[in-house]
C-alpha cells in the first residue's frame, strides 16, 4: 500500500481541537480584562464624584442653586440638587459630566447617577451609581432646607460581588 502526502484526519481534527482550546482561551482573558477596565473607570468615575461633592461640601458657592435653594458651605447638596443632569451640573460646576455615565452607557442615555429614594441601603447595578446624602439623624436629606451632613455613594463593580461604597469625610 502506498502512502499517500498530506494529514490524516486524526491530525487534521487534534490541530483544529488545540485551536479553539487556544482561542477559548483568548477570549475569556479578553472578556476578563475587559470588565477590569470597565471596573477600574468606574472606580474613578466614583472617586472624581466624591472629590466634587467634597468640594461643594468646603466651598459652597455664590449664588442660588437649583431649586432656589442656596448653596451653604459646610453641608453636601441634597437630593433636590442632584435629581437631573442639569442640576447636577449646577451644583458640582467643574464635574466633566462624563463620570456621571457607568461604562458602555451612551452619552444619549439617561445619566448613570441617581439618587437614593430613601436612607436604606440602596442595590446598585454595574450602569448605575446612586448619591444618598444624609441629615445628621440618618434620615434622607432631600430638601434644601434640610441639612445634609454626609453622605453614601454606591456602586457596583463586575468582578467583585457585593456592592461597593464610598462615604463623606466630614461625617
Amino acid at each position: 500500500m502506498e502512502r499517500r502526502a498530506g494529514f490524516t484526519l486524526i491530525e487534521l481534527l487534534v490541530t483544529i481541537s488545540i485551536i479553539a482550546i487556544l482561542l477559548t482561551l483568548t477570549v475569556v482573558n479578553l472578556r476578563g480584562n475587559q470588565a477590569s477596565a470597565r471596573d477600574e473607570k468606574r472606580k474613578t468615575d466614583i472617586s472624581v464624584i466624591a472629590q466634587q461633592l467634597e468640594a461643594y461640601y468646603t466651598s459652597g458657592s455664590t449664588g442660588t442653586a437649583p431649586g432656589g435653594g442656596a448653596y451653604t458651605p459646610g453641608e453636601y447638596p441634597p437630593t433636590a440638587f442632584t435629581n437631573t443632569e442639569a442640576f447636577v451640573k449646577a451644583t458640582l460646576r467643574d464635574i466633566d459630566v462624563k463620570v456621571l455615565r457607568a461604562p458602555d452607557v451612551s452619552e444619549a442615555s439617561a445619566m448613570s447617577f441617581a439618587v437614593a429614594p430613601s436612607a436604606a441601603a440602596p442595590t446598585p447595578t454595574a450602569s448605575q451609581y446612586i448619591y444618598q446624602p444624609l441629615k445628621a439623624d440618618g434620615s434622607l436629606c432631600q430638601l434644601a432646607s434640610d441639612e445634609c451632613r454626609k453622605f453614601t455613594l454606591f456602586y457596583k463593580l463586575e468582578t467583585v460581588t457585593p456592592t461597593q461604597t464610598v462615604v463623606s469625610k466630614n461625617q
